[in-house]
């Protein structure tokens, strides 16, 4: 086993690493090329881990027996290629902490969904009273909580990125919700590749341990048929009915994890709006089924679950104008989901970094569904040209002014709808500060017409 490792970023999946490392008698050495934040420097002191910034020092991290490398940092930056020349292993931290621990790994990835199903599944197998932890790409990194807790489960979710760096990983449950283009820079602007990075998450998996998909997701769909998957394969569904898996049946999701066994649960008892978290609904069941939780335990616990912010979150009322927040739907599908819950007519704040967006999957809808859109951005070409034949569009480059402009243009019964299908950076510092900023302009507005 290598014991001279060295951990390639100071952020809370490298300093989890470090942590796990030390406690496992290597000799580790953290580098990162920017900042370290003064917690983690702390952190790092705390447990005696010896560390650079604003550098990397090859020579050092170069006769190192392992590489653990946070998933922010590109595959194909040039001290990663000298390693890989050299034979030197380039692993995930989730990786790393798998190697340490014999609790039942519940692994969920997917381009959208996978935060709302990985919070989901938690909530209903934490509050079954089973030892259960949340890591990765959500919550404290999966090594932090190996080092310092000794859980019976862990529910993961888990990026392309964390997964490329997955080499012996073997969940007992894995959740693979959908398959649409992102990330593409990562991978050569190849789909293949970024679909061979999600599929990582049953590489390693047997025949005893329980794969769920979507059924409808056509790339996920001919994959599984055409990739030899060893583990049991349990298929969710909304426009078929099965045999084995979950289904939408008209007012009921319809579970049959097992021979014999129906669970139904009415559509009035989901916690979350929206075709697209029936989805990620009956995959966070059926993790909870495998786990042990008992149906009337998962009926009752889906009545208390509170999603994470900015994911199709509540942001108040001003008369009879409601707003939701949905900041962290940085692309179209997740805009095309968010556009899909709604039968009332909405008022669209969108905009700000384009990521290479296609709006044709959404051009149906919002000629259904939406009155006006309020372009929220430093540049909203795109975004006019692909609607201003189509509804009313007015401009913003504030959240406040972007707010009121909708508020103006809403009617009773309407829904002004944040969710942005763009990258935040040209307005504001991140997803959670657009939302967060969105919230405070509905407040600030509401007190001042004192409605």
């Amino acid at each position: 086993m290598s014991r001279n490792v060295s951990i390639l970023g100071g952020g809370e999946s490298g300093v989890g690493a470090a942590i796990l490392a030390k406690m496992q008698g290597f000799t580790v050495f953290l580098s990162d090329a920017g900042s370290i934040s003064l917690d983690a420097l702390q952190t790092l002191g705390q447990h005696d881990v010896e560390y650079e910034q604003k550098n990397h020092d090859e020579s050092r991290i170069l006769t190192s027996d392992e590489i653990i490398k946070s998933p922010g940092i590109p595959d194909d930056i040039p001290l990663l290629m000298k390693a890989r020349e050299k034979g030197i292993p380039v692993i995930s931290e989730i990786e790393f902490a798998s190697r340490y621990t014999d609790a039942r790994l519940v692994c969920i990835t997917g381009t959208n969904g996978k935060t709302t199903t990985t919070l989901l599944a938690y909530h209903l197998i934490k509050n079954a009273g089973i030892n259960a932890g949340l890591a990765g790409n959500v919550g404290t990194s999966f090594a932090r909580q190996v080092a310092e807790h000794n859980f019976d489960t862990y529910v993961i979710e888990l990026s392309s990125f964390q997964l490329d760096g997955a080499i012996q990983l073997k969940p007992d449950i894995a959740v693979l919700l959908n398959i649409t283009p992102d990330h593409l820079d990562r991978y050569d602007y190849q789909f293949t590749n970024y679909i061979d990075s999600k599929f990582r998450i049953c590489r390693n998996m047997s025949a005893d341990d329980k794969f769920i998909f979507f059924a409808d997701d056509t790339v996920v769909k001919e994959e599984v048929t055409n990739r030899a998957i060893k583990p049991d394969v349990f298929p969710v569904s909304l426009s078929t009915h099965l045999d084995k898996g979950a289904y939408l049946n008209k007012n009921y999701l319809v579970f049959q994890p097992e021979q014999g066994k129906n669970i139904q649960i009415p559509l009035d008892e989901l916690p979350l709006p929206g075709k697209h978290n029936m989805v990620n609904t009956m995959a966070a069941v059926l993790c909870a089924h495998f786990c042990g939780v008992d149906s009337t335990i998962i009926r009752n616990e889906l009545r208390t679950f509170n999603n994470a912010p900015h994911r199709m979150e509540k942001a108040g009322s001003i008369g009879k104008v409601d707003f939701i927040n949905d900041s962290k739907a940085t692309n179209v599908d997740s805009v095309f989901y968010a556009l899909e819950s709604f039968d009332r007519p909405l008022i669209w704040i969108a905009g700000g970094i384009d990521k290479g967006n296609d709006y044709q999957k959404i051009e149906s809808l919002v000629a259904e569904k939406v009155k006006a859109v309020v372009c929220l951005g430093k540049d909203n070409s795109k975004l006019r040209k692909a609607f201003e034949n189509q509804v009313r569009m007015e401009e913003a480059t504030d959240m406040s002014t972007a707010v009121r402009k909708a508020f103006e243009l809403a009617g009773d019964n309407h829904v002004v709808l944040l969710s942005p299908a763009c990258a935040s950076f040209d307005l504001f510092q991140n997803y959670q500060d657009r939302g967060d900023q969105f919230k405070n302009a509905v407040i600030n507005l509401k007190n001042e017409l004192k409605v």
